[in-house]
């Protein structure tokens, strides 16, 4: 590999961690630098990535790669194997002088960082938790630190990332084991499945230890995440759905993240030429949200799919499962219980906390709900208030094409 300076290498490894869609920083909290003699950096404030904390403030990290080489050929990575990409590694000093110059100039507030697999995958993750483990203890950095892991690494090393990192990630890669196989044949399902598992065991046991002790340190106090791509193989989105429901039942993760796949140069035979529709990913987001915030089953979002296990990319998952079970609507907004608000289309969280609390002083009319949300024609056909009855509205054939045009909406509120 020919020698290259400081900014080379970063052009070549920032660019190519932009594949990664896990970089967020939620559920993170500040840390304590008691006992350093210096404490720098933070989890607050504003700043090459953002990411957002809990309470929305946004926090840009510093997004890199150790090194886009690898010793291993998955098919969808342009870091691959036989991929003809310029390849460059950093030193963990390197990582850790650039880090802390970045924090100094105000550009950053922490460090996400990934990695290729050279020689070996004990050896690349020894690298890793060495830059997380100078930051901490040899520069009393307390900002943000997300670390992807390494499945195939040995265990105690995975859990070692945690002890210095806010966040730990394991990449699912693939949303089906026929496909993680078919693309990527070097990686094993069940060590990815086994690592998440032994994180999540760790992850209870510094919880566990914090409620025992005080002094005992937060261990990867972000959680763990991980990451599917979308749309590099047969999968369909009921699927994708079912896993990801799966995922945070048995490791309980904080998030899953699904990256759209976008088309490499050199690509493999067996990929598909085209991306998939962003629209895609965005869905997939939002019912993730039905799940995890909103009461959703996986299989309930599954049947808001079409005959072909896809979601539909002119409407949201919430506004096709409303459709298609029309006869749980319309809902009495002053008497139904918050389960049920939740599914109306077009009301959010905050929306049904606000309807909830104003109801037990008031009864709530239609004027009420169109103050509380953007679009009151997208909820009218689901709710009745005392002036308000949608009657046969709920029934109409052409509703789904009226909710879905923007244009049209105000065709409802004659209807």
């Amino acid at each position: 590999m020919a020698q290259l300076d400081i900014k080379e290498k970063l052009a070549i490894l920032a660019d190519a961690a932009k594949y990664d869609a896990s970089c967020a920083s939620s559920g993170t909290k500040q840390r304590d630098s008691a006992g350093a003699k210096r404490g720098i950096g933070s989890t607050e404030g504003m700043g090459i990535c953002h990411a957002y904390a809990p309470d929305g403030r946004c926090i840009s990290l510093l997004k890199i790669l150790l090194t886009n080489s690898c010793v291993f050929d998955c098919h969808y990575c342009i870091n691959r194997k036989s991929s003809n990409v310029r390849r460059a590694r950093f030193t963990v000093e390197e990582v850790v002088n650039l880090t802390l110059s970045f924090y100094r100039r105000n550009y950053i507030e922490g460090l996400f960082l990934s990695s290729g697999i050279i020689r070996s995958s004990d050896y690349t993750m020894e690298r890793i938790v060495a830059v997380a483990r100078s930051l901490r203890e040899e520069h009393g950095f307390r900002g943000y630190i997300h670390l992807k892991t390494i499945p195939d690494a040995d265990p105690d090393l995975i859990r070692l990332a945690g002890i210095h990192a806010d966040r730990v990630s394991i990449n699912i890669e693939l949303p089906t084991a026929s496909g993680l196989k078919r693309l990527a044949p070097e990686k094993s399902g069940t060590r990815i499945a086994g690592a998440m598992a032994g994180m999540r065991a760790a992850i209870e046991d510094g919880h566990d230890a914090r409620r025992r002790y005080r002094s005992a340190p937060d261990y990867a106090p972000a959680g763990q995440s991980t990451q599917m791509i979308v749309g590099a193989d047969s999968a369909n989105d009921g699927e994708i759905v079912r896993t990801a429901r799966r995922l945070y039942d048995r490791y309980a993760l904080r998030r899953v993240y699904y990256s759209a796949f976008s088309p490499i140069p050199d690509a493999s035979a067996i990929l598909p030429l085209r991306r998939p529709p962003l629209m895609r990913e965005h869905r997939l987001y939002q019912s993730d949200w039905l799940m995890r915030f909103y009461g959703f089953g996986a299989e309930e979002v599954a049947q808001a799919a079409g005959a072909d296990g896809m979601l539909p990319l002119d409407i949201d998952p919430k506004l096709a499962w409303a459709l298609k079970f029309r006869e749980h609507f319309p809902v009495d907004v002053n008497r139904a219980p918050r389960e049920a608000l939740l599914r109306i289309p077009g009301l959010g969280i905050k929306a049904v906390d606000a309807i909830v609390a104003a109801r037990r002083v008031r009864m709530l009319r239609l004027d009420d709900l169109a103050r509380l949300t953007v679009s009151i024609a997208r909820i009218r056909p689901f709710v009745t208030t005392p002036d308000w009855r949608p009657t046969t509205l709920t029934d109409r054939a052409d509703l789904r094409r009226a909710l879905a045009s923007p244009e049209r909406q105000l065709e409802l509120f004659s209807a």
